[in-house]
């Protein structure tokens, strides 16, 4: 492992700087636009913003990377969102920062497209495994940071913007001085969102919760604090830890799913998250214990990162090989479509019950899914554990998804497994 990540060491560099960098702008304005009291629907319609541009860069990005190169795209798409990143402290307004949301999202998309297709194409069979998981750890780890950072400067100056932009920047050095081979595009066989949802309803289902409910409360879990009287410190504590929690316990739970039927997890880990809602919303409300609040987010992070890794999991489940780039690209679909609507979705929640309704709006999620998990559950019977794919832990805003996944084949390769039938 170590020596594969030693490899495309540059490249994983240059993802953590702009990751954190991009953590630092999430945190930030909906703290800012709180404090302006601007509300929070409107705070919820500008963090939808940016899933919205993710979404659209899901479709464009990869063409655009395909004709520009990805030294070029790398650079181009970076200097753009340092662009959208400091316009943020020349108009103080709703409006212009949703345009620049968006930019930022479909931005962002694209660079994840670029870094992720670029590792794809470095990995070998025996080593995509300790790539990803190298990803994954620098994903996390730099999302969770980017959030501290929020301390260096109070959030009303425009410091927080020019060091954003700094960083991203910055995660240009790495990937345009890299010795990493560029790649070849590859072509994957077509897998439309209907026929995917076909043949795994609740892959589909569980994905776009997973947008819906991540969303939600990365979205406005600043503006439930700032309205909660937490200081800038608490509320990068409340981020930081589920995120970290997210990194911690997605890899046993992923494990249990390898073991044992993938739908009986995914029931117990919604039941679970939805419990813990619970317990915020009730506990904060009654005892408002700082110690309690973090210690149950620390927990919901960890459930709630495993929404989307164990879907795409159950999907590929039934999904040959040969198509599985097209089906990872058809579920992030999903998890981006449900992540533009949880935050404003959890804005209204939270404009007519409170913003400790975020809270419940997540609970409710998850008891709706675990309805429908339990529901897909009577319909066919749980594949062997033998026949399963195995799981792999997945941040949830990869734009090249199933490019990277060591489950995929490369471009080439001979594989004859028959694919699965839907019920």
């Amino acid at each position: 492992m170590i020596s594969a990540i030693r490899s495309v060491a540059s490249l994983l560099l240059g993802a953590g700087i702009l990751i954190l960098g991009n953590a630092l702008i999430g945190i930030t304005l909906p703290i800012r636009m709180d404090q302006a009291d601007y509300g929070r629907f409107t705070s919820g319609l500008v963090m939808s913003a940016y899933y919205l541009g993710l979404l659209i860069g899901c479709f464009f990005a990869p063409g655009l990377t395909a004709r520009i190169g990805h030294v070029r795209a790398f650079a181009v798409y970076t200097a753009f969102l340092c662009a959208a990143t400091l316009l943020h402290a020349l108009w103080f307004a709703a409006l212009p920062w949703a345009v620049l949301r968006i930019a930022s999202g479909f931005c962002m998309a694209a660079l994840f497209n670029v870094i992720e297709s670029w590792l794809s194409s470095r990995a070998t069979n025996e080593t995509r495994g300790g790539v990803l998981a190298g990803y994954g750890i620098f994903a996390w780890l730099a999302a969770g940071l980017g959030y501290f950072l929020v301390n260096s400067f109070p959030v009303t100056s425009a410091e927080h913007l020019v060091l954003a932009a700094l960083l991203l920047s910055l995660s240009m050095v790495p990937v345009v001085l890299t010795r990493v081979a560029l790649p070849d595009m590859a072509q994957a066989q077509p897998l439309s969102l209907g026929e995917l949802y076909r043949l795994s309803p609740l892959g589909v289902v569980g994905a776009c919760a997973g947008g819906l409910m991540g969303g939600a409360f990365y979205g406005m879990g600043a503006v439930f604090g700032s309205d909660a009287g937490l200081s800038q410190f608490q509320i990068s504590l409340v981020l930081g830890l589920a995120i970290f929690g997210s990194l911690l316990l997605q890899w046993p739970l992923g494990r249990l799913s390898d073991r044992f039927d993938r739908r009986t997890i995914l029931l117990g880990v919604l039941l679970a998250q939805a419990i813990i809602c619970v317990m915020v919303f009730t506990t904060w409300t009654t005892l408002q214990s700082f110690g309690t609040l973090i210690a149950l987010v620390f927990l919901l992070g960890g459930t709630q990162s495993t929404l989307y890794p164990v879907s795409v999991a159950h999907a590929f489940d039934y999904v040959h090989r040969d198509r599985m780039v097209a089906a990872s690209a058809g579920l992030l679909l999903a998890w981006a479509a449900g992540a533009c609507l949880g935050p404003l979705l959890a804005s209204i929640a939270m404009e007519m019950f409170g913003s400790s309704a975020l809270f419940l709006f997540l609970a409710v999620l998850a008891a709706i899914l675990a309805a429908f998990t339990r529901y897909r559950m009577t319909r066919r019977p749980a594949l062997p554990p033998e026949e399963q794919a195995p799981f792999v832990p997945l941040p949830a805003t990869t734009a090249a998804g199933g490019q990277l996944d060591p489950r995929v084949e490369p471009p080439g390769s001979v594989n004859v497994d028959p694919p699965r039938q839907p019920e």
